[in-house]
């Protein structure tokens, strides 16, 4: 077992994983350093959200190392990767998965909460993130009263709450229209890049990888390309012919 480079916040190794003897990753390394947002491109099936999966610690790869700041994540146990997705990454699904019961602040405000945090302190820091991504009026309103849009920010609001050192952003605006997704992608990238977040955002769609600084390009489980942001453009339709 070789440890990462040191400037790599993520990195893996040789991951091999297989869904019910399907493979869904076959051979995949990388590296993120910090701060930089990294787009994983491939067709739907391609093996993004099970990369997603294998690099946060929620799925350990059958075969291969995931390392964060130089500690094996394939390695830890059961617990210690769920205290560590809890306070130190972030996860954004493609659809707003929020609790039907608690308002929106609240929400947003929820790995604080289970994290012991007062709930004062952490409506503070929840408004603070809301007001930023431009749902602050929103706050006192239970998800059934909320656009999808909306929802879908109060989602990238609790995944920010804890200043978490990696969002992992899986086809974050799939259930968007294109003028929701544009704002949600705008505002998320900002907050990343102000606090100096590593982002892996997996996505099918070439315009919003553009919002990288480097892409790579799964098929079928394989890596088959890294350009940088770029070269974006060229590199989709590339893709689009091999996959």
């Amino acid at each position: 077992m070789v440890a990462p480079p040191d400037n790599d916040v993520i990195w893996a190794r040789s991951l091999h994983h297989a869904h019910r003897g399907s493979p869904a990753l076959v051979g995949v390394s990388l590296g993120v350093r910090e701060g930089e947002i990294l787009a994983v491109h491939g067709a739907r099936g391609s093996g993004k959200t099970t990369l997603l999966q294998c690099l946060s610690g929620r799925l350990v790869a059958q075969q291969g190392e995931v390392w964060f700041n130089s500690t094996p994540v394939h390695t830890m146990p059961a617990m210690v990767r769920e205290r560590l997705r809890r306070d130190r990454f972030g996860w954004i699904d493609p659809e707003p998965t929020l609790v039907p019961e608690l308002k929106a602040w609240e929400n947003a405000a929820l790995p604080l909460l289970l994290a012991g945090v007062s709930r004062r302190a952490a409506k503070t820091t929840a408004m603070e993130w809301m007001e930023r991504l431009d749902i602050g009026p929103c706050a006192s309103k239970r998800p059934r009263a909320l656009l999808r849009a909306e929802q879908q920010r109060v989602a990238v609001a609790r995944a920010l709450v804890v200043t978490p050192s990696v969002i992992f952003a899986d086809e974050p605006t799939a259930s968007l229209h294109s003028i929701d997704r544009a704002h949600v992608l705008r505002t998320l990238a900002a907050a990343v890049r102000s606090h100096r977040i590593t982002m892996v955002l997996a996505t099918h769609e070439a315009d919003v990888a553009a919002i990288a600084d480097r892409t790579i390009t799964l098929a079928d489980g394989r890596r088959v390309g890294s350009l940088p942001a770029a070269d974006a453009e060229g590199r989709a339709s590339a893709c689009s012919l091999s996959v």
